[in-house]
């Protein structure tokens, strides 16, 4: 297994196991195929494994099998408050202790925010008591380490990234959000101020292995490589040196094998120019199904009403290049979640945004699609609930 440097301190492996997809048996976790699987993780040096509060029995099944096997001292365990479900101290204390008892601890290692998606939103926790609670849960030791999640663009990550002295984040990263979510220009802003950067979705919630585009499945057959799609995907990550741990959530001891391989051989710059014309090549395929061809240079910006504009475009994109359940997913992750709102609806045709495209977007009639598309009701209760969680 390779590591990768960890801020001066104990290294992290390449590879995390992420916990939110464990194998299922029946109506519950197949516990006899997840203890094999970690425990063989363990063995090849998988160090880092990432669970979170609203991953339905994750915390359990991970701190029932560290306990079980007297392995908890091994590994580094990563959770995340749900900061969205809460208000006041009392029930960030109430949610964290729950944690511990489910994870069988008395510590976490790496603790996150989750989905933490802009400085307002970090504002207001802290308004709240969040970072007197969190320091206070470091000096006693039951956090090792403190960071955050995040989706969005890479104008507010950096922004958040530079409001608190992290110890890490997690970011969207992969081949097809280079210049989208926190990006390429993210990931580095955080490198160069030595932040370790632990990256999720490396495959894109498996777009990026299944169903591929014709174009993508022809470059990778003519490439002499003889990579898998999955492949590709993971070397392109740990081509970069900025990249900590990649996180893939591995419900198969076929898949753990496969991957704990790829961590073990790929180095930091061993990505060679046809490579990268591989991947370029893969891009496009997938390009081809984009409605709006924005590049995300963000020249229409700042809107006046708060619009997100290259966002609610990424994310109109991505129903169409992956899965509309993504799309929305994202929309409403990445423009709704926010302390203030950025979705689509709130244009109000204005047009100042159009004088500057230099791709010449219908931006005003661009964005009534994209609102048709994602703000049904369902989307609308979704809205309210968020709306009154922050008032």
């Amino acid at each position: 297994m390779n590591y990768r440097n960890n801020n001066g301190e104990k290294d992290l492996s390449a590879l995390g196991f992420g916990c939110m997809r464990f194998k299922k048996k029946g109506n519950g976790f197949d516990m006899e195929e997840i203890e094999k699987e970690i425990m063989h993780a363990i063995d090849m040096g998988v160090n880092y494994f990432d669970t979170a509060y609203i991953y339905p029995g994750s915390e359990q099944a991970l701190g029932s099998v560290l306990s079980k096997n007297k392995v908890r001292d091994k590994v580094n365990i990563a959770s995340k408050l749900p900061h969205y479900m809460m208000k006041t101290r009392a029930e960030m204390e109430k949610y964290f202790n729950e944690q511990l008892s489910r994870l069988k601890t008395d510590h976490i290692d790496y603790y996150l925010m989750h989905m933490l998606p802009d400085k307002a939103s970090w504002e207001s926790l802290k308004e709240r008591g969040a970072l007197e609670f969190l320091n206070e849960l470091k000096k006693e030791g039951k956090i090792r380490k403190l960071g955050f999640s995040y989706h969005g663009n890479s104008d507010n990550f950096i922004e958040l990234l530079n409001d608190h002295d992290w110890d890490f984040c997690q970011i969207q990263y992969n081949y097809m959000d280079e210049n989208s979510q926190a990006g390429r220009r993210g990931l580095e802003a955080a490198g160069k101020k030595g932040i370790p950067v632990i990256i999720m979705e490396p495959l894109r919630g498996g777009r990026l292995v299944n169903d591929l585009p014709k174009g993508a499945e022809k470059a990778i057959k003519e490439s002499e490589r003889g990579y898998s799609p999955a492949e590709w995907s993971l070397r392109w990550l740990w081509d970069q040196k900025y990249v900590s741990v990649v996180l893939s959530g591995m419900n198969s001891m076929e898949m753990l094998k496969e991957n704990i391989r790829i961590a073990s051989d790929t180095e930091v710059g061993s990505f060679t120019e046809e490579d990268h014309k591989t991947i370029e090549k893969i891009k496009k395929a997938f390009e081809e199904n984009i409605k709006v061809p924005c590049t995300g240079c963000s020249y229409c910006m700042p809107c006046p009403q708060g619009v997100d504009i290259p966002g609610n475009f990424r994310c109109f994109n991505v129903s169409y290049t992956d899965s509309y359940f993504n799309g929305f997913r994202e929309y409403f992750m990445c423009t709704t979640m926010k302390r203030k709102p950025t979705n689509a609806s709130k244009c109000i045709e204005c047009g100042k945004c159009e004088r500057h495209c230099p791709q010449g977007i219908h931006i005003r009639e661009e964005l009534k699609k994209v609102k048709k598309r994602y703000e049904n009701p369902i989307y609308k209760i979704g809205a309210a609930i968020i709306r009154k969680r922050f008032s």
